[in-house]
C-alpha cells in the first residue's frame, strides 16, 4: 500500500466530526482510514441503478397487490350478492 502524502481539506460541522470520530472508533480505524474506505466504497452510479431497480420492482409489486385486492373485493361482492339472493329465496 502506498504511503499517503496528499491532503484533502474537508470542512464539517462539530456534530459531523463527532459522528465520524465515533463511527471510526467503532470500526477500530483512524478517522483518515475510515474516510478513505468510505470514499473508496462510494459508487453513485451503481447505487442509483440499484435504487432505480428497487423502485421499479416496488411499482410492479404494488400494481400486482392492487390487482389482487380488486379481485378479492369483486369476489366478496359476488359472494355477498349470492348470500343475499339465497336469503331472499328463503324469506318467501
Amino acid at each position: 500500500m502506498a504511503t499517503a502524502t496528499e491532503r484533502i481539506p474537508v470542512l464539517v460541522t462539530t456534530e459531523e466530526k463527532a459522528m465520524i470520530a465515533r463511527m471510526a472508533q467503532e470500526a477500530h480505524l483512524s478517522m483518515g482510514e475510515f474516510l478513505r474506505r468510505a470514499a473508496a466504497s462510494f459508487h453513485p452510479g451503481e447505487d442509483e441503478k440499484m435504487l432505480e431497480g428497487m423502485i421499479e420492482q416496488m411499482v410492479k409489486t404494488t400494481a400486482q397487490a392492487s390487482d389482487a385486492i380488486e379481485d378479492a373485493l369483486a369476489f366478496v361482492e359476488a359472494s355477498n350478492e349470492r348470500i343475499a339472493a339465497m336469503e331472499n329465496g328463503r324469506a318467501r
